[in-house]
């Protein structure tokens, strides 16, 4: 018999199980796949994403730090590792000096570039060629209600960052 999560019938219980162990191993297999093809975690590989998606490919680190649901420890610690590797630049503000803008480099778009065939070919082994067209409509009315609730003032996501000024 399956483990059912107290306080949930069967149904329910399936439900939930399957939406938190995807959300556990999925991020797993992204990372494993992103390490290996291209030297990057999935999060990384979404702070370039971010940035790119950016006007002029450029967001202060608050902005960015919301748009890619991370605390600024977490996104200090990535950017650095960045920095280094030549994939983004740290500027200060030029009116606030406590303002840290990161943007994007050529180095940083060309490696993202590279990234995204394996990325996306995973992403359509994983999930998307694992569902048929009607499934995919009812994830997206599924998930996309979920997301809204978790976060009503649409702060993550690409769009967050497009309406974020540098």
């Amino acid at each position: 018999m399956a483990y059912q999560v107290p306080r949930m019938d069967e149904l329910q219980s399936r439900a939930w199980l399957a939406l938190v162990w995807s959300a556990e191993l999925l991020p797993a297999a992204l990372d494993a796949q992103l390490q290996s093809d291209s030297g990057m975690t999935h999060f990384e590989f979404m702070v370039l994403s971010t940035l790119q998606q950016a006007e002029k490919s450029s967001l202060r680190t608050k902005d960015l730090a919301v748009a890619v649901n991370a605390t600024m420890p977490r996104l200090s610690r990535v950017v650095g590792k960045l920095a280094e590797r030549g994939l983004l630049e740290r500027a200060g503000g030029a009116a606030d000096a406590r303002v840290v803008n990161v943007r994007l480099t050529k180095a940083g778009r060309r490696e993202l570039v590279r990234a995204v065939p394996a990325h996306i070919h995973l992403v359509k082994e994983l999930v998307i060629d694992r569902l048929s067209a009607a499934e995919l409509h009812a994830l997206v009315e599924i998930l996309e209600p979920l997301v809204g609730r978790l976060d009503p003032q649409s702060r993550v996501g690409f769009a967050a960052a497009q309406r974020a000024a540098p």
